[in-house]
């Protein structure tokens, strides 16, 4: 089943300000929270729901990359809260990041007095390694066609030595001693407004649940070491300065097994020494003749394709703009390519023998008389 429209879920404009997503969002998640319909499955759809669109469009990057690519633009992309939208947004996942900003959060409360520990699994919390960023330069060349880059990144990777799991060879990961291995610390009080229950990350074990007794020698326990290794991704034609591409797991690994983070490849485009880009059309500066222009002429001119023929019409004032219809760059998404532009510059010779003097001297005197009046319209486009 296709996902909705995240801003249709929240009831909220594109435009919306972060305060009115929360309040919308708030309002959705109260509605919808599990403790308040217990064994309705569709308002746990909803809840799951709301919280997922919330949980992107709190985040400026994520928004901005949702609002580009839309939901494919999500796939594997962790969100703020270091959820993973690729392997599907659980309840757990959609209670935890509730109870982070509008009831756990740093010694909060549970709203609900619920047995749910603000989605936390028994045996800790499901921990995610950290998102890289590479900027990857490109040509304009580059951009204009569909590439394949291979990219060298260093990373933190699981240890060979432990498997991942921090421990030493032979010994394993004990329950933690002291959240008995649910990774919160939960303590429940009663006021006038009922029960509140106030939910902290286990000191001992950092919110994972168990602790490791006998650290392995090589990652200290971490269950990760640095290392290098190549990445191939693959760029669409049509990308730009600022676009970017997300590689679900291709980030840093978790500590002791758990999630990897993404890799975010950031597109910066370097500047072309023959074309100007102007979003998926390109420009190009053409030094011509007054004569070239005077009496029309046929030239040839780069494209990014190799060249291409123009021809010039007797009479064209400089910096008349000729359009090449399909020349420029592919649209992204496939939608076809813009356009290339061909400006005509006269250009004036910086150096003239006295010979050539003398016949721009006549000229001038007969062209002179041909001038319109100052004021009026000259150039036409």
């Amino acid at each position: 089943m296709a996902k909705r429209d995240y801003y249709e879920v929240l009831g909220v404009e594109r435009s919306a300000a972060t305060d009115e997503i929360k309040k919308a969002y708030r309002k959705l998640a109260l509605k919808y929270h599990p403790d308040k319909n217990p064994g309705d499955h569709e308002a746990e759809e909803k809840f799951k729901e709301a919280t997922e669109a919330y949980e992107v469009l709190r985040d400026r990057e994520k928004r901005e990359r949702y609002d580009q690519f839309g939901h494919t633009g999500m796939g594997g992309a962790g969100g703020a809260g270091g959820f993973d939208f690729s392997g599907g947004f659980d309840l757990n996942d959609a209670l935890r990041a509730f109870m982070r900003d509008f009831g756990m959060g740093g010694g909060g409360f549970d709203f609900f007095g619920g047995s749910r520990g603000g989605g936390r699994r028994r045996g800790g919390a499901r921990m995610r390694g950290r998102d890289l960023q590479i900027h990857l330069k490109l040509t304009l060349a580059e951009v204009s066609r569909e590439i394949v880059k291979k990219i060298k990144v260093t990373r933190m990777v699981p240890c060979r030595e432990c498997g991942g799991s921090g421990a030493a060879k032979g010994s394993e990961r004990k329950t933690c001693p002291t959240c008995q291995g649910h990774g919160e610390i939960r303590q429940a009080s009663r006021s006038l407004f009922g029960t509140f229950v106030n939910v902290s990350t286990c000191s001992t074990c950092g919110g994972e649940g168990t602790i490791v007794a006998d650290p392995c020698a090589r990652c200290s326990g971490d269950g990760r070491v640095k290392g290098t290794s190549s990445v191939e991704v693959k760029i669409p034609a049509g990308v730009s300065t600022g676009n970017y591409i997300t590689l679900a797991g291709q980030g840093d690994s978790a500590p002791r097994g758990g999630m990897p983070g993404d890799l975010i490849i950031v597109i910066e485009e370097i500047e072309d020494e023959i074309f100007e880009r102007h979003g998926f059309d390109i420009l190009i500066d053409l030094p011509i003749t007054f004569s070239q222009l005077a009496l029309g002429d046929k030239v040839e001119i780069p494209t990014l394709e190799g060249k291409a023929a123009l021809k010039i019409p007797a009479g064209t004032h400089s910096h008349k703009i000729f359009r090449l219809k399909g020349k420029g760059i592919p649209r992204l998404h496939g939608h076809g390519r813009g356009d290339q532009l061909v400006r005509l510059i006269a250009w004036t010779p910086q150096n003239i023998s006295s010979e050539e003097k003398e016949v721009f001297e006549n000229l001038d005197k007969k062209l002179k008389n041909d001038l319109p009046p100052a004021g009026r319209k000259v150039y036409t486009s």
